[in-house]
């Protein structure tokens, strides 16, 4: 009879594993119940068009202001993607857009025509979207996730993080969670030459939907430790089309 034991052991042990949820599973559930705190799949999927405004100050390490900039972002989904981001230097408006098909920039009556210049663009529009589209573009396809349990802030605060891996080359993301409430609070990115801690400050809601509101950036050590406040983000006005 003895030798049933280790096998059912064997057996317990099985099912046990069997029946825990994977990583990837437990993200995606939190991810859900977080869109949801943020208004639902339903409404943001009924967006036609968003507008809002986004104020922006960068700070180097001596706490100086390196600049400030005051821009427009319109982001249009339907009938295919497209948008543009607006903003005013120097008596000149500056226009970046994306029909869908090509970046343009204007400065003033003059357009830019320069690849690289435009490339370089195009990256700074799909980060704009990125950064506000959170968090249902969490969702997207090819979006590895995985679910890294708790963890504690500098404040003592508990919050919930998830993994993103976009893959072999790119920036890894931690994206943080209220654990009571499942709003998402804050992202951490590791890039290729530095480290980067945002917090959500506020948010604004519009039309049942929960987006960004005052948020700051902060360069941090590959602990999470502060080093400086490396930006201040004010998003404000939003306009949503239905």
């Amino acid at each position: 009879m003895r030798p049933i034991l280790p096998l059912l052991i064997l057996l317990v042990s099985y099912l046990v594993i069997s029946c825990a949820p994977s990583s990837e599973k437990q993200a995606q559930e939190l991810l859900k119940k977080s869109i949801a705190a943020h208004g639902g799949t339903e409404s943001w999927e009924g967006i036609k068009s968003l507008k809002f405004r986004k104020w922006t100050r960068l700070l180097s390490d001596d706490g100086s202001v390196e600049s400030e900039l005051d821009q427009w972002h319109e982001f249009r989904f339907k009938p295919y993607f497209e948008g543009k981001i607006t903003w005013t230097k120097d008596s000149v408006t500056h226009v970046s857009s994306w029909d869908g098909s090509k970046m343009s920039y204007y400065m003033g009556e003059n357009e830019v025509k320069n690849e690289g210049f435009l490339a370089s663009k195009k990256k700074d529009f799909d980060a704009a979207f990125y950064a506000v589209a959170q968090p249902w573009k969490l969702l997207d396809e090819g979006t590895n996730l995985s679910f890294e349990g708790q963890k504690t802030l500098e404040n003592g605060k508990p919050i919930d993080v998830i993994q993103v891996d976009y893959g072999q080359g790119s920036d890894i993301w931690w994206y943080y969670f209220e654990p009571e409430t499942s709003e998402m609070i804050g992202i951490e990115v590791q890039l290729k030459d530095h480290r980067s801690l945002v917090y959500n400050l506020s948010f604004e809601e519009v039309d049942g939907l929960k987006f960004h509101g005052k948020r700051e950036s902060w360069r941090v050590n590959d602990n999470g430790e502060r080093l400086f406040l490396r930006a201040e983000y004010r998003y404000s006005d939003y306009q949503i089309l239905k």
